[in-house]
């Protein structure tokens, strides 16, 4: 027997009612005094027993109209098969376990993987379930089976989170594949996460799950957190040899729900701590960190930034690396030398980058007689300044084959240089042909109207040119070249071009007073020297990686040497020659060593999968359920609504409030009935 609405059946406590007014009000015969017995009259014990029986069936009477009148407002149902209709309904469904980052965050996973074996746990036999771990992609994928035990054991072995930021959509997208091809109609997807704000990502493009399957959201994430980030580093990537003190900056954040007011910042380099800075937060959430260090030693410098201790650790460690080179060989070939210091050439460039044992050049001068092309690859970068006729053929091609396996060079062509010679001999090389020189007459002169200012050379040197260019070479750029700066005549006055595996730059006007103020102005020394380190340093290794980020190692390891890779893991990697690429997935340092030579690549997860903000999982079920779906009820409301379905036909209840009038009639007959 069922119920419609069994709260009604606390009414049957009523039934005490009668018995206990019966038990209050029964009555002791009254003790009375008489002189003489003999004008009583004796009772018959058939008498009194009647009367007794008359008051106990009155009783049960009377508290069976309370119990039927109770059953009739509970409305029962006569179907024993109730539960099995409901259970007879089996279901296919994917359970996604969310195991990005922020899933370490206390005890998040345990709790995510007990409610995946709850989920389970529920399912009855027949029903299929597929279980798929997710963070920004699958990790780890078990297709649809009615192996309710395998997937539990599944689940139970499922490895720790990793380092991944969080995304919905590719695990959602997966599951409802999986389902379009399931045995049964009923449908079901079940997200166990921590429900982070940020893992909704970018996409808009308005997806959803198919008609028919249905979302439940299990949030793992609640209760207040604290966490410390650091949101942003800046530090060099490369430096050269001279022992300044270098800033580094480190801009911390606090990120939880509850704020964290006071912490500290470590820098270690190479495992030595060198600088620890407090850091209040009570008045702010982040805070920029000035970090001064000194590089003293050429080399690779492997650096730690840390944040102080919160509830999420695994965030405070920021990885870096630098890289401080010897300083700079520079070939300075000079056109128009002069013992007078106004006529040589090469005057005002010496003296930008000289400044003894401080510079970070190295500075080799030499006429385009003298120049030993045997020592060009001992240089970093070549440069040359107002080289005309002097220059010969065989000293050309030694300095073409120089920058083509890897060497630097900047041109400044003067009034000595031949355009037509210029351009037999290093057309290969220079990121423009000449064309012709301009002196300009009456004062006229020309100012840099245009620039790349993201250019590395120019971007630290600001848009206010002021310069007065008087002369300067109408050049036509090589199709190879990029034009990093224009006079405002519109023609080049800075190209570059990338040449086999080095690089070159040419300026179109001197370097020197003859053609221009250049070396009169502030800027003259911080271009000339961004010039030059950029040239030295043209290499494309980059230094910054993430997790997910795919490492080409072929631009510093040669092709055919043998690799040994250590990721922060510890687990070392033998990569064969020709595998030049690895996938970062482990926060830390990557050690690659091969030909005696050892490289670290810094590896840090992205920041924005600290950002611990919530979302509800409501808001992603309103977003990805189709409006065509039924929404899923609990098996509580499905029995419940069977039970009303089948409940109206019967209509139990009427039978029983007639039972109830009839008992009713009877109780009064009986209760005017006297015995004597």
């Amino acid at each position: 027997m069922a119920f419609l609405t069994p709260l009604f059946l606390f009414g049957l406590l009523a039934a005490a009612i009668p018995v206990a007014i019966h038990l209050i009000r029964r009555e002791k015969p009254p003790k009375m005094l008489f002189s003489t017995l003999r004008f009583l009259k004796n009772t018959s014990k058939k008498l009194i027993f009647f009367q007794q029986i008359q008051q106990w069936l009155l009783l049960l009477l009377r508290a069976a109209v309370i119990c039927l009148i109770v059953f009739a407002f509970a409305r029962p149902l006569f179907d024993s098969t109730i539960a099995n209709l409901v259970d007879a309904e089996p279901e296919s469904a994917v359970i996604l376990l969310d195991v990005s980052m922020s899933m370490q965050y206390g005890d998040r996973f345990e709790q995510a993987r007990n409610a995946a074996r709850e989920i389970v746990a529920g399912m009855s036999a027949g029903d299929e379930v597929a279980v798929i771990a997710f963070a920004n992609a699958t990790v780890s994928v078990r297709e649809l089976s009615s192996d309710l035990e395998g997937a539990g054991t599944f689940i139970d072995n499922l490895a720790e989170p990793g380092f991944e930021v969080t995304r919905y959509m590719p695990g959602l997208r997966l599951a409802n594949d999986m389902l379009e091809s399931s045995r049964h109609e009923h449908r079901s997807v079940y997200l166990v996460s921590d429900y982070q704000a940020s893992g909704l990502g970018t996409d808009d493009s308005g997806w959803m799950l198919s008609p028919g399957v249905n979302f439940t959201g299990v949030d793992v994430g609640e209760g207040a957190t604290r966490n410390l980030l650091l949101t942003d580093v800046r530090s060099p990537d490369q430096l050269i040899e001279n022992r300044d003190e270098y800033e580094i900056l480190a801009r911390v954040r606090s990120t939880g729900s509850v704020h964290v007011e006071q912490t500290e910042v470590r820098l270690s380099l190479n495992g030595e701590e060198q600088i620890r800075v407090p850091v209040d937060l009570s008045e702010t959430s982040e805070e920029v960190v000035r970090l001064p260090v000194v590089f003293d030693a050429e080399g690779t410098y492997r650096g730690e930034i840390s944040v102080g201790s919160d509830d999420f650790t695994v965030d405070n460690t920021y990885y870096f690396t630098v890289d401080v080179m010897p300083k700079i060989s520079v070939l300075l070939i000079n056109g128009e030398p002069s013992p007078n210091w106004y006529e040589d050439e090469a005057h005002w460039l010496s003296l930008a980058v000289g400044g003894g044992a401080e510079s970070p050049f190295v500075v080799t001068s030499a006429s385009p007689r003298d120049m030993d092309t045997a020592e060009l690859a001992e240089h970093d970068v070549v440069v040359m300044l107002n080289v005309g006729s002097d220059f010969s053929t065989t000293q050309a091609n030694a300095l073409t084959e120089y920058v083509q396996e890897g060497g630097s060079l900047l041109i400044a062509p003067g009034d000595r240089v031949d355009a037509a010679q210029f351009n037999q001999q290093f057309s290969a090389i220079s990121p423009a042909q000449l064309d012709q020189s301009v002196r300009l007459d009456g004062g006229d002169y020309l100012l840099v109207a245009d620039m790349d200012r993201r250019h590395p050379v120019l971007l630290p040197l600001g848009s206010d040119w002021g310069v007065r260019f008087e002369g300067y070479w109408s050049v036509i750029a090589q199709e190879e070249a990029d034009v990093l700066m224009q006079f405002d005549n519109s023609s080049p006055a800075l190209l570059e071009r990338a040449v086999g595996q080095g690089r070159s730059m040419l300026f179109a006007s001197t370097l020197d007073t003859e053609w221009n103020n250049l070396p009169l102005q502030g800027l003259y020394l911080p271009f000339i020297h961004e010039s030059l380190r950029y040239l030295a340093q043209a290499s494309d290794k980059e230094r910054a990686y993430r997790i997910g980020d795919v490492i080409d190692l072929s631009a510093t390891v040669a092709d055919d040497a043998s690799l040994t890779v250590t990721p922060a893991s510890g687990e070392a990697l033998a990569m064969n020659a020709g595998n030049r690429t690895l996938t970062a997935s482990t926060i830390g340092f990557i050690s690659v060593a091969g030909d005696g030579d050892e490289q670290f690549y810094a590896v840090n997860a992205d920041p924005e999968e600290s950002v611990l903000e919530k979302m509800a999982p409501s808001s992603l079920q309103d977003r990805v359920v189709n409006p065509e779906t039924t929404p899923m009820q609990s098996a509580e409301v499905r029995t419940a609504e069977l039970i009303a379905e089948r409940e109206g036909p019967q209509r139990v209840w009427w039978w029983i409030l007639l039972l109830v009038v009839l008992i009713l009639l009877a109780e009064t007959r009986i209760a005017n009935t006297t015995y004597r």
